[in-house]
C-alpha cells in the first residue's frame, strides 16, 4: 500500500464502533502524539504519561459506543478522556496538590509554564489560549492541565472562590467564541 489512507471523522467513528482494528490503528497513529502531550502536561512524567496513554486508548476502545456525534467532535471527546484519565491517575497514585503545583511566590511562575505541549501545538491550542488574559490563562492551566479544583485554585492564587468561578466561566465563554470564529 503506497498511499497513506485518511478517513473522515464519520468514517473513523463508524469503523471504531464496528470494532475494526485497522481504524483503531489509524486513530492511534494519528492522535497518540496529541493525547500523549495532554497526559504529559498533567502528570509531568514521561514514563507515567506513556502508561496513561495506554489507559486512554483502552478507554476509547471500550467506550466508543458511548461517543455521541451530536454532543461534539471525536477529538474533543478523546481530549476529555485523556485529561480525566491523567487527573485520575494523579489522584489514584496518591499525588498531592503540593506535588502537582510548585510553590508560588507570584503568579509569573505559573504564567511562564502555560505553553501547550509542543506535540499538541499543531492543533493551534497554544494560539487560542494565548488570546485569553493572564488571569484566565492561569486558571485554565491549573484546572485543565494540572487537575486542580476551583477550591484548590482559590487557595493557590489566594483569591476568592467566586473570582475563580467567574474567571473560569469567562475564559470558557471566550474560548468558545474564539473557536467558533476559526
Amino acid at each position: 500500500m503506497g498511499a497513506a489512507l485518511t478517513y473522515t471523522e464519520a468514517e473513523l467513528v463508524t469503523g471504531l464502533k464496528s470494532r475494526n482494528e485497522k481504524f483503531f490503528g489509524y486513530l492511534y497513529d494519528h492522535y497518540s502524539p496529541a493525547l500523549y502531550g495532554i497526559a504529559l502536561k498533567v502528570v509531568v512524567d514521561e514514563s507515567l504519561a506513556g502508561d496513561v496513554l495506554q489507559e486512554i486508548f483502552l478507554k476509547i476502545w471500550r467506550g466508543i459506543d458511548r461517543y455521541d456525534t451530536e454532543k461534539g467532535r471525536l477529538f474533543t471527546w478523546m481530549v476529555n478522556i485523556a485529561r480525566n484519565t491523567a487527573i485520575d491517575t494523579l489522584r489514584s497514585k496518591g499525588h498531592k496538590l503540593g506535588q502537582k503545583v510548585q510553590e508560588i511566590g507570584n503568579n509569573s511562575l505559573i504564567i511562564d509554564q502555560l505553553a501547550v505541549h509542543p506535540s499538541v501545538d499543531h492543533l493551534g491550542l497554544a494560539k487560542v489560549v494565548e488570546q485569553l488574559n493572564k488571569e484566565q490563562r492561569v486558571i485554565i492551566d491549573l484546572a485543565y492541565y494540572k487537575g486542580c479544583t476551583q477550591d484548590e485554585i482559590s487557595k493557590i492564587l489566594d483569591i476568592p472562590l467566586g473570582t475563580v468561578k467567574t474567571r473560569m466561566r469567562n475564559a470558557i465563554i471566550q474560548l468558545r467564541n474564539i473557536l467558533k470564529q476559526m
